[in-house]
């Protein structure tokens, strides 16, 4: 059986008790069936990854005992990927596999043909930790509010290159060579592409390289991994 793995927002040291909510205890006591004296892996997100045994896991509360680190703290490279939202669940796809993938931060916008007006950001951020547990890593990115499109640009820092994959360019996939490595951020259009208006400020800005992601269209959940995979793979940690 594969080793359990839980997200803790607790400082992590050998020797340090850490105590449970809820939902964590449920989990780990009614779920897995777990029994103090067990042994599983945590993580904050700062601290790398530990061993703790469980002291008691109840209907309402528990706690674990944090016995010795077993990888250190892995942070993925400075990317965010910033993208539309669209129906429930592939946004909850996204999310999931941008935490597996390797970004950095997470930022839902409202674009002109955004169907979505708001986002659960709660919820979304727990499916970022539960990627995060699932795939091994130590870090959980964060997921912002959903934002407009607009005023995010206004205070944009413009020593963040953007890579706008654009539907326009459907045709032979970028390579993303010679692009200079640093700050980036992936930019994923909604169902229907980006109004006019937004995509002349876009193509106005001068941080915003236009890429293309093959010969076909592609959902936003798909363009969102494949992107993701194209930076990673030239300018990430997969290098």
């Amino acid at each position: 059986m594969a080793r359990i793995r839980l997200f803790i927002d607790h400082p992590l040291a050998a020797g340090q008790p850490v105590p449970l909510d809820g939902d964590q205890a449920h989990y780990l006591g009614g779920v897995m069936r777990l029994t103090p004296g067990a042994v599983i892996e945590v993580f904050n997100g700062r601290d790398g990854a530990w061993s703790a045994r469980l002291v008691q896991a109840g209907k309402r509360s528990g706690a674990l005992e944090v016995l010795a680190q077993t990888a250190p703290q892995r942070d993925p490279p400075d990317l965010w990927l910033v993208f539309a939202p669209i129906k429930k669940a592939r946004t909850d796809f996204i999310v999931e596999k941008a935490a597996e993938m390797g970004a950095a931060r997470i930022l839902p916008v409202q674009t002109d043909h955004t169907n979505a007006e708001r986002i659960r950001q709660d919820r979304l951020q727990a499916h970022a930790v539960e990627a995060a547990e699932q795939c091994g890593g130590t870090f959980v990115p964060p997921v912002a509010d959903l934002v407009p499109l607009s005023r995010l640009l206004d205070g944009w820092d413009a020593a963040r290159q953007i890579l706008w994959a654009d539907e326009a360019m459907a045709g032979p996939a970028d390579t993303l060579a010679g692009l200079p490595r640093g700050p980036w951020a992936i930019l994923i259009g909604p169902e229907g592409g980006f109004s006019d208006a937004e995509r002349a400020r876009l193509s106005a800005l001068p941080f915003v390289s236009r890429i293309s992601l093959g010969p076909r269209l592609l959902r936003a959940d798909t363009a969102a991994v494949a992107a993701l995979a194209l930076w990673q793979a030239a300018l990430g940690d997969w290098r």
